[in-house]
């Protein structure tokens, strides 16, 4: 059963949907006691790093979510902010994040720029990943997958062997990275179409 986490911060309806057309189990958590049929965890996340991080230390479920992820080892995926919430720290925030993978969350430069042509933030809209080794969650996507992204701040692993799919915005950085049985992806796969369906469905063969 995937459990995807209720904290009042992502677009929890949208991966509910995806995942009953492939009719694959899914379930809303909003406390820990729902958390026990539970093998598989999404930890979606939009908006602010501190706002994100308070409402999930507030939701109670912080404690058995760690034990699940850092003890039980079962698999988990972080999108967006929930990927960025995975990390050490944010140059957004003052907050600790969750440190499940060595890693911080860093401000893109606001003189990023394509030729002579400078880019505009938040890095928002449809952009290509490029694969780093052969990841399982991003299993049959190739080079033409695309996938749509809406951020300001970006992910920097620590140890560059975490680092499973970048992608390109005026500098190259990390969009998809994997420690053990954590995964964390910058984009928004509920809004990626077929490829984001392939990821999802992917995650959930995960062993």
């Amino acid at each position: 059963m995937i459990g995807i986490i209720n904290y009042g911060v992502g677009n929890i309806s949208a991966f509910i949907n995806i995942y009953k057309q492939l009719n694959i189990p899914i379930k809303i958590v909003s406390t820990a006691n729902e958390l026990d049929d539970v093998s598989k965890i999404i930890l979606p996340g939009v908006g602010h790093f501190d706002y994100a991080m308070t409402r999930f230390q507030d939701s109670g479920m912080v404690e058995r979510v760690n034990q699940m992820v850092l003890q039980d080892k079962i698999p988990v995926v972080g999108i967006c902010v929930g990927m960025q919430m995975m990390a050490k720290r944010s140059d957004e925030g003052k907050l600790a994040g969750l440190g499940w993978i060595d890693a911080e969350v860093k401000k893109f430069d606001s003189n990023l720029v394509i030729g002579n042509t400078q880019l505009p933030l938040p890095h928002m809209g449809w952009n290509d990943i490029e694969k780093k080794g052969n990841s399982l969650i991003l299993n049959e996507l190739d080079y033409n997958s695309r996938f749509y992204f809406l951020h300001s701040y970006y992910f920097v692993c620590n140890n560059p062997n975490d680092i499973i799919a970048e992608t390109n915005y005026g500098s190259t950085y990390t969009s998809a990275a994997n420690h053990d049985n954590v995964y964390g992806i910058q984009f928004h796969p509920e809004k990626s179409h077929k490829y984001g369906i392939q990821l999802l469905k992917n995650f959930a063969e995960l062993c």
